[in-house]
């Protein structure tokens, strides 16, 4: 968690506030939540229910139009949240920024596309990690469903539909660490994936199966490859 603050409150402004919340951590985290203190918005570190639990809690106490999620293992590449100012002042109605972001190391693997409709019904083509969301999104769409454990991000994307406002960074603005929850949990994560859709009818029956054995023999090949 070091590395990320470390990588955030050098570009702290004042049109920008910083909210912690940790799960109750018992590895010395707290001290250096404390350390840091005078930096934050707001911080708490109490047992939660999970990613999407905590991050209802930051939304509670965020106070900014535009809303940002950064694990604790991700590191904002320099200079970046200048760069969200920047295309927020541009369009300021906007609900959606991503951007692209790197697997674990600042030359690891690329992830992140511009939003599509047409795409995202189908998988989960945007890198979330980093994304700007605009407070008006939360107000339409309420807060995220904490029955999900990995993709609440994308069952909440999707209530959105084809209608969402988006816009895209071309540049890595983030490293994330370890590779994302998703990639740990790979089949929690599909088994989610296909909820999520069947929730929102974002795509046929046939084709939300069609889909997860298809990104199942995805990584069934990555897995075979290493």
């Amino acid at each position: 968690m070091r590395n990320t603050i470390e990588s955030i409150v050098p570009q702290l402004t004042d049109e920008i506030e910083y909210i912690i919340i940790d799960g109750g951590s018992t590895d010395g985290t707290q001290y250096l939540i404390r350390s840091y203190a005078e930096h934050f918005a707001y911080w708490i570190s109490e047992p939660d229910g999970g990613i999407y639990d905590a991050w209802n809690k930051g939304l509670a106490h965020a106070l900014g139009q535009f809303i940002c999620f950064v694990g604790a293992d991700d590191v904002l590449m320099p200079g970046v949240l200048e760069t969200y100012l920047a295309n927020i002042r541009q369009r300021p109605e906007i609900e959606y920024i991503s951007s692209r972001v790197a697997l674990g190391e600042s030359d690891g693997r690329i992830i992140g596309q511009a939003w599509r409709w047409d795409h995202f019904r189908r998988r989960m083509t945007v890198a979330h990690v980093g994304s700007l969301h605009n407070r008006n999104l939360y107000e339409r769409l309420g807060q995220y469903d904490t029955s999900y454990r990995i993709v609440g991000d994308y069952e909440f994307l999707l209530r959105a539909g084809s209608s969402l406002n988006t816009g895209f960074i071309d540049e890595v603005t983030v490293i994330m660490g370890a590779g994302g929850v998703s990639n740990k949990f790979i089949s929690l994560a599909l088994k989610e994936t296909m909820r999520a859709k069947s929730s929102q009818n974002s795509s046929s029956a046939l084709m939300i199966r069609f889909d997860w054995y298809v990104a199942r023999s995805k990584q069934l090949i990555r897995w075979l490859s290493v």
